[in-house]
């Protein structure tokens, strides 16, 4: 693995919203849902793509924490044009447990 240094993780924008909408996502190739993230007054609310139909219903999304890369140029997934990057990791069968927080922190917050 190649290591960086603080200036290269400092790149990366990485902030707590919460999960406002939620709705399926027929087109995408593999199962997702498409998401609204709101990241607070200053960033506001984000749409994006997740593949995590696997372990999450949209009630159980609704309302819940997650972290977001707010910096990643937007990408067109299908006819849904992806704004953040709501991050996960995967289990050994694929699927995505979203990161989320213990505690409820302000959205836009940014990760120290």
């Amino acid at each position: 693995m190649e290591s960086i240094n603080w200036a290269d993780f400092e790149k990366v924008d990485i902030r707590v919203g919460t999960i406002v909408d939620v709705q399926a996502f027929p087109e995408a190739r593999r199962p997702a849902y498409k998401l609204q993230v709101d990241l607070g007054d200053k960033i506001g609310i984000k749409k994006s793509s997740a593949q995590i139909t696997d372990l999450y219903t949209p009630d159980e999304l609704l309302g819940k924490q997650v972290l977001v890369v707010v910096n990643f140029p937007p990408k067109q997934i299908g006819p849904f044009m992806s704004e953040c990057l709501v991050t996960g990791l995967h289990r050994a069968d694929g699927s995505v447990v979203l990161s989320t927080v213990d505690m409820d922190v302000p959205n836009g917050t940014r990760l120290a």
